[in-house]
């Protein structure tokens, strides 16, 4: 029976081992390692008995440095919080499950000092490429990794980085979220976006709604940041003069729990008074009133692909960077049915 205490196991070495079962250091490291089949049946028999008895871990950071391979996968995401990152981060780490790598997450908590830190600490344990999802502000140290290893950005571009990008195909979402509100009967319609912040996807759905508002002549549309005097753009957009039914797009899930609050606190009834649509199809969506009409992003589907290209680069693929684009789902639910004439 097996009757050393967790302490104890933690100090066993490779050498109680060999004398465990009576054969030398180099055959254990053989039998840890990728050599197994040089040791004949009865030594490998011993040595897994040993290892069993003795409750002997392997110290497989020791390992990965030794052979020049830690199969360490970095991910540095803005804020762990939020979840879409979450998500996305499950993908990758079921991926990475999947192909025998380990992922090492790091939040910077949207702060550049964090940011920094968190670089130099994955660097330090020797990670194999990194995945990146943040706003990208140490451009000088991510430029320096991209030198030394594999780097995939996952919604968010570096100015300057040649890398990989996976994500959204955000003016297809601003598309089909337009001609929903359209074909719905909304008319008046007020973008709701986090702070841009330098951040590329924000960036770039509100651009595009801005060039396709012009391209709709039935539609007229403007643009809001989410903050404290959130609620009082929704009163004044609520009270404007009437261009007909009025909906909210929110460019993503912290957009629209903010977008809802604020509707809350001024007293619009949901979803009468206003229309609402929203990136991202969080799980407390079909819970609001009628349920929010969504336009889904395949986030684990994201982060298995971002672990994927990163993988063929580790392999060796040195063909130019290229750009995934997913496309999002519609999910229609009762936020945007208010002034449907069918």
């Amino acid at each position: 029976m097996n009757d050393f205490s967790a302490a104890q196991r933690s100090r066993v070495t490779m050498l109680d081992v060999a004398e465990r079962a009576g054969v030398s250091k180099a055959s254990v490291s053989r039998f840890i390692g990728d050599d197994r089949a040089l040791l004949s049946d009865a030594i490998a028999l011993r040595i897994e008995q040993a290892i069993d008895e003795l409750g002997y871990r392997p110290n497989q950071m020791a390992r990965g440095l030794k052979r020049g391979r830690t199969r360490l996968i970095g991910m540095l995401v803005a804020d762990i919080r939020n979840p879409y990152s979450i998500a996305v981060m499950h993908g990758v780490e079921t991926a990475c499950r999947a192909h025998g790598y380990s992922l090492v997450v790091c939040n910077t908590d949207r702060d550049d000092e964090q940011e920094r830190q968190h670089l130099a600490l994955l660097r330090s344990y020797n990670i194999e490429g990194l995945i990146v999802n943040t706003l990208g502000h140490h451009r000088d140290e991510l430029h320096e990794l991209r030198r030394e290893m594999p780097l995939v950005l996952v919604d968010r571009k570096v100015d300057g980085l040649d890398s990989d990008m996976i994500g959204l195909n955000n003016p297809q979402a601003v598309e089909m979220a337009l001609a929903h509100l359209e074909q719905r009967g909304y008319r008046d319609v007020l973008l709701v976006t986090e702070p841009y912040d330098g951040t590329s996807s924000r960036i770039e759905r509100v651009s595009s709604f801005q060039a396709q508002i012009q391209q709709r002549s039935a539609l007229n549309g403007a643009v809001v940041e989410t903050g404290d005097d959130l609620a009082t753009h929704l009163q004044t957009f609520l009270h404007k003069p009437d261009l007909g039914p009025k909906a909210l797009f929110c460019a993503n899930g912290v957009a629209a729990l903010a977008a809802t609050h604020a509707l809350r606190r001024i007293g619009s009834r949901l979803f009468e008074d206003i229309g609402l649509i929203a990136l991202d199809d969080l799980d407390w969506y079909p819970l609001v009133g009628s349920g929010i009409t969504a336009l889904a992003q395949p986030t684990e589907a994201i982060g298995a692909r971002a672990f994927e290209c990163l993988l063929k680069r580790l392999r060796g693929d040195d063909e130019a960077a290229r750009v995934v684009d997913f496309a999002p789902v519609l999910v229609v639910r009762g936020s945007t049915l208010g002034f449907c004439s069918d």
